[in-house]
């Protein structure tokens, strides 16, 4: 038995942990991580060659069974391993750690994109906590705001004019997130609802200070694909095709 893990997410990394020394398992890693937390098993980095490129190793490297467990937001290579996993008939698993709900107090604006998020900045604050990567940071570089960016590798131009850096991997904690917002006198957060624990302290934070927080809504999972909250769910799933 053979299963093949997309992602190098904190779920990825768990549901890995549960299906090694069970069944053989290979985690593919996208590589945008310069020193990425490895997995148990086998690991490939590196992309595909988009949805023809992975049916190919799919079939080379006799896979049964493929799980999502990449970023939420990472659309294109789910929308690949749908494609692939169809066109080389194994069943295919979308692992998706819950969306962040908001409570009590909390000042969120939800947009659909990043650049919406951009546009939404008009008149919340000049100082922007943007917790979105290092990817997409285009969509703001026409921004007036200053903007404290956080990403685990430095982040690549174009980027807003007036930009501070700093380097993080979750996850944080929420006094860390309290010293951020009070050292920077940030007025407001830019996310992506990622979800999970690892990075909500932020939103803790925020709501505490009063500070609206701009959420990006994550994308859908493509049609047809089963969903799995948990990495337990995900190798109840996989360990059930095996003989």
């Amino acid at each position: 038995m053979h299963i093949l893990i997309l992602g190098g997410t904190t779920e990825a990394r768990a549901l890995a942990d549960l299906l090694h020394g069970t069944v053989r398992v290979t985690s593919s890693l996208a590589g945008r991580v310069a020193s990425p937390r490895l997995p148990a098993g086998e690991v490939r980095i590196g992309g595909f060659g988009g949805v023809d490129g992975l049916v190919a190793w799919v079939r080379e490297h006799a896979v049964d069974a493929v799980i999502d467990a990449t970023h939420p937001f990472a659309e294109r290579i789910s929308f690949n391993a749908a494609g692939a996993a169809a066109t080389a008939h194994v069943p295919l698993l979308a692992l998706r750690r819950p969306g962040w709900v908001p409570v009590d107090g909390d000042r969120w604006v939800s947009v659909p994109s990043l650049d919406a998020a951009a546009g939404a900045l008009d008149g919340l604050g000049d100082r922007v906590f943007l917790t979105t990567g290092r990817m997409g940071l285009a969509a703001f570089a026409d921004r007036p705001e200053w903007f404290l960016v956080r990403s685990v590798d430095a982040p690549d131009a174009p980027m807003p004019a007036r930009t501070e850096v700093l380097l993080g991997r979750g996850p944080f904690t929420l006094d860390g997130e309290r010293e951020v917002l009070a050292r920077h006198r940030i007025d407001v957060v830019v996310t992506k609802d990622s979800g999970g624990a690892a990075t909500a302290p932020k939103l803790t934070a925020a709501r505490e200070a009063g500070i609206p927080v701009v959420v990006v809504h994550r994308p859908p999972v493509p049609a047809g694909v089963p969903v799995a909250a948990t990495p337990e769910e995900a190798a109840a799933w996989a360990l059930a095709f095996t003989p």
